[in-house]
């Protein structure tokens, strides 16, 4: 008989998992926000409540880190003991505090953050990074050799500080541009550089990214005030260097 993993939030990257993780697990699948039986169907998953979701022998939350608090507290009294919780947030510090404050401490968990996702990772996950913090128990371990062996993901563990203080910058500021660009509303131009045909490649992957997980990679991480006033006074420093002679 297969483990049982239940996926709390079937959005844009809880769908993208699905597939991956339909054939090693028996999948329960939750989110009210939408009908899922196609998804189900597809992959051979059952569509339930959330207490069915929650009562799996793993749990990965895949809600947005605004929503986090709200539904750890409801699946709290629903967990098994020996249950593991994983969660697959851009940032790492809020949800892993949020998750060790209002579990039960007989419950596992281990903080994730899967460095793609279902543009970056459309063709294959093959050789792809993720990030994988420990944060209580020992099932840290059987997580990362699944997404090692199973998956084939390159795996990197870290704390929840030494991730954000990086991903403020390597995602923030990504995420940041692209979105500018995105709001000039470029034309499609038919003189391209390649550097300007790299450009468009970071600007699509996030194009159609949430506002919710934009605003929880600026928002949420607490080091990300200080990444975007860096950014902000660079340019600055550019502008003035083009206005004088």
């Amino acid at each position: 008989m297969r483990t049982s993993l239940g996926i709390v939030g079937v959005g844009a990257f809880g769908e993208f998992a699905v597939k991956h993780l339909a054939p090693h697990f028996d999948l329960a699948l939750h989110d009210p926000h939408r009908d899922m039986n196609r998804i189900a169907q597809e992959h051979g998953a059952h569509v339930g409540d959330l207490s069915m979701a929650a009562g799996c022998q793993i749990i990965m939350l895949a809600v947005p880190v605004q929503r986090l608090r709200k539904v750890l507290t409801d699946i709290a009294p629903m967990v098994r003991r020996d249950a593991v919780v994983v969660d697959v947030a851009s940032v790492k510090i809020k949800p892993v505090e949020m998750m060790k404050e209002l579990l039960p401490p007989t419950v596992q968990i281990v903080g994730t953050h899967p460095l793609f996702g279902p543009q970056s990772g459309k063709d294959s996950i093959a050789g792809l990074n993720i990030v994988i913090c420990p944060v209580r128990g020992d099932y840290v371990r059987e997580v990362e050799q699944f997404c090692r062996e199973k998956l084939g993901l390159h795996v990197m563990q870290a704390t929840p500080e030494s991730h954000d203080k990086e991903m403020a910058y390597i995602q923030g500021l990504t995420h940041l541009l692209s979105k500018v660009i995105v709001e000039l509303d470029l034309p499609p131009f038919q003189f391209r550089t390649k550097t300007y045909e790299l450009l468009q490649q970071m600007v699509e992957m996030v194009r159609y990214d949430s506002d919710e997980l934009f605003r929880a990679i600026e928002r949420e991480n607490p080091f990300s005030v200080e990444a975007k006033k860096a950014f902000f006074d660079a340019a600055r420093q550019v502008e003035i260097k083009l206005t004088q002679d």
